[in-house]
Formats: C-alpha cells, sequence, structure tokens
C-alpha cells in the first residue's frame, strides 16, 4: 500500500505548494524529500501548470513592484527569472525524490517550453514572461528539458491522474483542446466519463475549484485545482484499497 499525496496546479504559488509539502510529510523543513518520500511508501503527484502567475496580484508581486506591466521588459524579465529560480528548487526536489514525485505536464507548462500558443489569465494578463520575441527570457535548456519530460498521465492502482480529465484528447494541449469546451466543463456535465475510459477513480487539475477540491463520489474522481486554499487529496492505495481525504491547512 502506498500514500499519494496529490497537489493541484501550481501557477507560480511556491510558498503554499511548499508548505503543503512540509504538512504532509514529503518534504523536511529543508526542501529534501524525506525518508517516507525517499523510500516510495509516500508518492507525491503534482497535477501541473507550475508556471504563470494567476493574476496581476501574484505577478507584481514577483517582480517586487507595486503594479506589474506585461509591456515592461524588465518586468517580463524579472516574473521570468522568479519563476525560473523556484523550478530550479523544486526540480532538485523532485530529483533527490528517486522517482517517486510525478509532476504531471500542464498546458501552461506545454506552452511555456513550446510557446504555440498564447495564455493569459482570465484578466486577460497575457503570459509573455518565457517568450524572448516579447522581451522575456527563455527558460534554460535544461529546464525546459526537464519540463518537456513530464508524463501526461499517472495511475497508481487504476486510480489516474492527469491535468485537464480522464480522456485522451483532455491530455493534448491542441487546437481541440482549447477550442472544447469539455476541457473546463466535463467535471459537471459529463461526469460519467471517468467510469467511461475505465479509471477506478481519477484526479484531476486545470480548473479552478472556487470553494476548495471537489469530490464526485459518485462518478469517482476529484477535482484539485485549489493549492490557493492550501488544500490537498491524501490517499491510501493498494489494489484492495482506495481511500481519501481532503487536508487544509
Amino acid at each position: 500500500m502506498i500514500k499519494v499525496i496529490a497537489i493541484g496546479d501550481v501557477h507560480g504559488m511556491w510558498p503554499e505548494l511548499w508548505r503543503v509539502l512540509k504538512a504532509s510529510a514529503a518534504s523536511t523543513p529543508g526542501f529534501l524529500p524525506t525518508e517516507a518520500l525517499r523510500s516510495g511508501r509516500y508518492r507525491v503527484v503534482c497535477a501541473g501548470d507550475l508556471v504563470h502567475y494567476k493574476d496581476e496580484r501574484a505577478y507584481a508581486t514577483a517582480v517586487g513592484n507595486e503594479h506589474y506591466d506585461p509591456g515592461d521588459r524588465d518586468h517580463l524579465r524579472r516574473a521570468a527569472r522568479a519563476q525560473i529560480r523556484e523550478l530550479y528548487r523544486f526540480k532538485d526536489f523532485v530529483e533527490a525524490a528517486d522517482g517517486n514525485v510525478q509532476v504531471i505536464l500542464g498546458n501552461h507548462d506545454e506552452a511555456a517550453v513550446k510557446g504555440t500558443y498564447e495564455l493569459g489569465t482570465r484578466g486577460g494578463l497575457m503570459h509573455h514572461e518565457f517568450d524572448e520575441a516579447r522581451g522575456g527570457t527563455s527558460l534554460p535548456d535544461d529546464l525546459a528539458a526537464w519540463i518537456g519530460a513530464f508524463p501526461r498521465e499517472v495511475v497508481y492502482h487504476g486510480v489516474h491522474f492527469a491535468h485537464a480529465g480522464p480522456t485522451v484528447g483532455m491530455q493534448q494541449f491542441d487546437d481541440f483542446f482549447y477550442h472544447d469546451p469539455d476541457t473546463k466543463t466535463w467535471w459537471y456535465e459529463k461526469p460519467e466519463l471517468v467510469r467511461q475510459a475505465g479509471h477506478r477513480f481519477g484526479v484531476y487539475g486545470h480548473t479552478v475549484m472556487k470553494q476548495g477540491i471537489y469530490v464526485d463520489k459518485e462518478h469517482a474522481f476529484a477535482m484539485i485545482d485549489a493549492l490557493g486554499h492550501t488544500q490537498f487529496l491524501e490517499m491510501l492505495l493498494s489494489d484492495e484499497r482506495l481511500d481519501y481525504s481532503v487536508s487544509s491547512l
């Protein structure tokens, strides 16, 4: 049996991420994996979207300015550097965990690496900090390679972990993904998709849960994009056991 600590989209909320990792006994106070994590008794699954802050306020804090100006090249570079610094710290943690931390590829992660799609916040603020053509700073090659190697899904004892949803189409961040409303609405309009896809249980991010982690017991899935609430999902899994609880700090 393993204990899985499932964490929703990060989007630059590094203090919240580290609080969760420490509170769940996955990280030491010194940002190192605990023995329980290194040994594989604990597993951590992060639903992805490590990059791109969620709003202007978070960008302003990152660049150390009262207001964030996405047209200011210095602001873009500072926003990029702030994220790159934290990405390296998290990369070190993941690599020290001996394969027991899985970070799932999110659409924002892929966009930052490939630059194929231009993404923005709900308020219309565009994420240009990793776009050199707009004055930003590209991700260093080693970080880009690390992120580019993230899996699109992880399965433990029949429990499916992915960024946006249970179907294969929701794991490919292409034109169909960005124009298909199902990627944001399936969890309440088509909750039967998890069972139809053959999963014992599903755990997904991508869609912000304003009231905190949402669990649909009837249809066997959890929506965990709630790191802003410092919440995470704890699971005890084996082929015979599937227990879970929502933890809040």
